[in-house]
C-alpha cells in the first residue's frame, strides 16, 4: 500500500453493464482484465442521476442524504416551490439558505477537507449534477469544472488557465446530439492540467453519456453505441496515463455507472388518470392543484393537504391503473405504508422530509426491446416508445457497473457476486485514505476487494410484499453484513 495513494473515480452515466465488452468497450474490457469485477452491483431508489449521485458522494441513501430525485417539491417553505436539481445556480441558492444543508449527511468533499485532503471533478452531467458531485467545492478552493456550463465552474481561475490551453468551454449541444466534444474536453483537462499540476487526492470524471443518448435514441440504438464507445475511447485515454505514470504514483481506479436503462413500450399520462378520478393535478404547486405530478420516470405524488384520507384515496386510485408498479407511502408499520396496497418507504431508503407523499414506479416486465435489450416499462413523457429510461425498481434499472483496479485491489482478473452498491464507494475510498467513515454512511468498505480471503459477514435476502383487490407488489432486498442493496420489485394484478 502506498503511503498516499490517489483515487480516481470515472463514471458513465447510464451504463448498462452488460452492454461492457471486449468489442464495444475494449478499455473497459481492459481494466476488468487488470481490476475486479462487481459482478452484482447496484444503485438506489429512485434510480435517478441526481440521487444516484448523491449516494455515491455522501456514502449514504436518499433517506440520509435528502436529494429524493432529480426534481422534488420543497414544502420546508411556504408557499411550497417546485425544484429542478439540474440547476447549478439553484442549488448553491438552496445550500446557503439552508445553513449549509442542501444534503442531510456529510458528502465527500467535506469529508475530505476536513481532513486536509481534496476532491477534484470533471463532469460533463447537467449543471445541476456537476455541482452535486461536490456542492462546496468553491468554499474549500477545491476544483469542480463542468465540460460545458460555467455556472458549475470553480475556482474561476483555473478554468481560465485550462481553456487557455484547450480553448473555450464546448457549448452543450442539443440533447438529441450525442456528446462527443465535452468528453473530450474533461479528458483532455483532467490528462494535461488536473494531475500534472494539482494531483487532487480524489477526482472524479464523469462522462455524462450514454444516458443522454439512450434518452433521445434508445439504449440499444447505433447512436447510443457510437457514444458509448467515444467514452470509452476516452476512458482508454486515461487508463494509458494509468499504466504509463498514473499507477506508479499510487492511483487507484474505480469505474461505475450510476444506474441502467430499461426500454419504455407504453405511453401514458399519469395526470389525465387522476383528473378521471377527481384530483386536479399540476405540475408544480399552485392554486387549485391538490397533487402535483412531479415529471420524471419515477412517480412522485405531493399532495397539497396531505391527509391520511385523501393519501389513501390516491393510492386506491393509482394501484387500479395498468401502468402502476410498486408503491411506497410513509410507514403504518415496519412493513406497510400508511395507505393499504403500498410499502412503507423505509423499506426502499425514501423516507425523508423532502419525500412525496406517495412514491411509485411505473410497471415493468422483461420484454426485449428492438436491440435484443431486456426490459419494459410504462412511462409518462412526450417522447416516442422504444427509447431509454430508468428511475424505478427494475433489475436492469438498478444494475450498475462496478470495477476496480489498482495495488489495493490484489485479485487482478477475478469478478465477485457479493451484492454492493454505490453507496459502498465512499466509505472504501476513505478507507484507502485512512479516514474514518462518518456514522451518516449506509455504505460499507468493499473489503472482498481488498482482501479476497476476508469474510464479509453473513449475507441474506428478504421478501415484501402488499396487496389491495388484485393488485399485489414484491420487494427483495439483499443484506451484507449490516449494508442492504435494493433486488429489484415486481407488481402484479
Amino acid at each position: 500500500m502506498f503511503e498516499s495513494p490517489r483515487i480516481l473515480v470515472v463514471s458513465f452515466d447510464g451504463l448498462r453493464p452488460d452492454l461492457v465488452s471486449a468489442e464495444l468497450t475494449p478499455n473497459l474490457w481492459r481494466l476488468k482484465g487488470r481490476g475486479v469485477t462487481l459482478a452484482n452491483h447496484r444503485t438506489v431508489y429512485p434510480s435517478e442521476t441526481r440521487s444516484a449521485f448523491p449516494s455515491l458522494v455522501t456514502g449514504a441513501t436518499p433517506d440520509r442524504h435528502g436529494m429524493v430525485g432529480n426534481k422534488y417539491v420543497d414544502r420546508a417553505r411556504s408557499p411550497f416551490r417546485y425544484i429542478d436539481t439540474s440547476d447549478a445556480v439553484l442549488l448553491r441558492q438552496l445550500d446557503l439558505e439552508s445553513g449549509g444543508n442542501l444534503y442531510s449527511a456529510p458528502s465527500l468533499g467535506e469529508l475530505l477537507a476536513r481532513n486536509g485532503r481534496s476532491l477534484a471533478v470533471l463532469s460533463t452531467n447537467t449543471a445541476g449534477t456537476t455541482r452535486l458531485f461536490h456542492h462546496k467545492a468553491e468554499d474549500f478552493g477545491h476544483i469542480r469544472l463542468s465540460g460545458h456550463f460555467k455556472e458549475a465552474c470553480t475556482p474561476e481561475n483555473v478554468l481560465a488557465d485550462i481553456e487557455a490551453q484547450l480553448g473555450p468551454l464546448p457549448p452543450a449541444l442539443p440533447k438529441t446530439e450525442p456528446d462527443r466534444a465535452g468528453q473530450d474536453w474533461i479528458t483532455s483537462a483532467f490528462l494535461h492540467f488536473i494531475w500534472p499540476r494539482c494531483r487532487p487526492d480524489v477526482t472524479i470524471l464523469s462522462f455524462g453519456e450514454p444516458d443522454v443518448t439512450s434518452h433521445f435514441h434508445g439504449t440499444g440504438a447505433g447512436e447510443t453505441k457510437s457514444i458509448i464507445a467515444h467514452c470509452d475511447r476516452q476512458f482508454g485515454r486515461v487508463l494509458d496515463w494509468w499504466d504509463a505514470e498514473g499507477r506508479a504514483a499510487g492511483v487507484q481506479i474505480f469505474a461505475i455507472s450510476d444506474h441502467g436503462h430499461i426500454t419504455g413500450h407504453t405511453r401514458v399520462s399519469i395526470a389525465d388518470g387522476l383528473r378521471q378520478a377527481g384530483f386536479s393535478p399540476g405540475v408544480a404547486p399552485a392554486t387549485g392543484v391538490d397533487v402535483v405530478v412531479v415529471p420524471g420516470q419515477v412517480g412522485a405524488l405531493y399532495l397539497g393537504e396531505p391527509d391520511e384520507a385523501k393519501l389513501k384515496s390516491l393510492v386506491a386510485t393509482i394501484t387500479t391503473e395498468p401502468w402502476c408498479g410498486s408503491v411506497f407511502t410513509r410507514a403504518r408499520d415496519a412493513i406497510h405504508g400508511i395507505a393499504p396496497g403500498s410499502l412503507s418507504r423505509h423499506l426502499v431508503f425514501a423516507d425523508h422530509p423532502r419525500a412525496p407523499d406517495v412514491a411509485f414506479s411505473f410497471r415493468t416486465d422483461d420484454s426485449i426491446d428492438e436491440f435484443g435489450l431486456v426490459g419494459g416499462t410504462f412511462y409518462d413523457n412526450d417522447r416516442r416508445t422504444g427509447l431509454g429510461l430508468h428511475g424505478g425498481l427494475h433489475p436492469k434499472e438498478l444494475a450498475a457497473l462496478g470495477l476496480a483496479a489498482g495495488t489495493a485491489f490484489p485479485a487482478a482478473g477475478t469478478s465477485s457476486s457479493l451484492p454492493s452498491g454505490i453507496c459502498d464507494v465512499a466509505p472504501t475510498v476513505l478507507h484507502l485514505l485512512g479516514l474514518d467513515r462518518p456514522a451518516t454512511m449506509t455504505g460499507r468498505v468493499l473489503r472482498e476487494l481488498l482482501e479476497p480471503s476476508h469474510g464479509c459477514g453473513i449475507t441474506r435476502e428478504e421478501a415484501f410484499e402488499a396487496h389491495l383487490g388484485s393488485y399485489r407488489q414484491l420487494l427483495k432486498r439483499a443484506h451484507v453484513g449490516e449494508a442492504s442493496y435494493l433486488v429489484g420489485g415486481w407488481v402484479s394484478s
